[in-house]
């Protein structure tokens, strides 16, 4: 037969795991639009937080039953200051989203989370539609998500002058910004698959060019790409040929190699928990058959 201590222990592991999954889900809903935090983080960080609370109440209260409501208390309030100091590192760390007006943005220059294109589809050597100008877009929007999120600025060249959109507007049926932003949406979705696509956000500036005459404004847009839950691959455009896979390294937009690629996804988006013991479960019954 079983003892009490035993019982107790075989209960404790579903109910810790439980209470903590119940505290991270809570922490993430408290803290949504301040701080990101992955659902695999607040598990393992409730589960220390529980674990040291625990022990510190029955220590402090000379407990013997972890269920003891001193205890509980506790151990509560130790994970939720864990879980606190962990979030204000992180909102340090992870950077807020940029919201500055575009004239500012383009006054502060290029960076690892800005970039100016002058156009979008418009050579302006050949001065028609360039399917290479569209592709390198793209692969900076995917880019952006692959690392830590990014602003594009549409219309800006890459000393700053403010050139806008005429030459892309002029290319499209309907001239106007919603049409623009209609054919990106559509665009992007095609290339880097439609739940990619809907991460950034467009909106449209009109921005005084430098002779500061009436006639000097100019419509720039601005693509906000937060940082992607999950990779974002590059598929060509007319579907024939490899996915590619782009990240941010400096003002820069780089293509990794397979292995480099994969290497990278594995380390940014680890797999949770509860994937990662499936994963390692199947790979042991895989390997115990040779």
């Amino acid at each position: 037969m079983y003892d009490a201590s035993t019982v107790t222990v075989a209960l404790a592991l579903p109910v810790v795991l439980l209470a903590a999954y119940l505290i991270g889900l809570a922490a993430r809903w408290v803290l949504r639009g301040r701080v990101r935090l992955s659902t695999s983080t607040t598990i393992v960080l409730s589960v220390i937080g529980i674990s040291v609370g625990l022990l510190v109440g029955g220590l402090t209260l000379d407990a013997h039953r972890p269920w003891n409501v001193g205890v509980i208390l506790i151990a509560v309030g130790v994970t939720a200051l864990l879980l606190a100091g962990f979030a204000a590192v992180a909102a340090r760390l992870q950077p807020p989203p940029a919201r500055e007006s575009v004239p500012d943005l383009i006054a502060r220059g290029e960076s690892d989370r800005l970039e100016f294109k002058s156009s979008a589809r418009y050579n302006l050597h050949t001065g028609t539609r360039d399917e290479k100008i569209e592709a390198v877009i793209a692969k900076t929007v995917a880019a952006f998500a692959n690392a830590d999120g990014g602003t594009l600025l549409i219309g800006v060249a890459d000393d700053g002058e403010i050139l806008g959109l005429a030459n892309d507007l002029a290319i499209m049926k309907a001239p106007d910004p919603d049409r623009f932003e209609l054919w990106l949406r559509d665009f992007l979705s095609t290339v880097l698959g439609p739940n990619a696509a809907a991460l950034p956000a467009v909106d449209f500036a009109r921005v005084t060019a430098d002779d500061g005459s009436a006639t000097g404004e100019r419509i720039v847009c601005r693509v906000t790409c937060p940082a992607s839950p999950r990779p974002v691959y590059l598929r060509p455009a007319k579907g024939n040929g490899p996915t590619d896979f782009f990240v941010r390294t400096g003002n820069s937009t780089r293509a990794l190699r397979v292995d480099e690629a994969t290497e990278y996804a594995m380390v940014r988006w680890p797999l949770g928990i509860g994937r990662t013991v499936s994963a390692q479960l199947r790979a042991a019954a895989r390997g115990a058959g040779r």
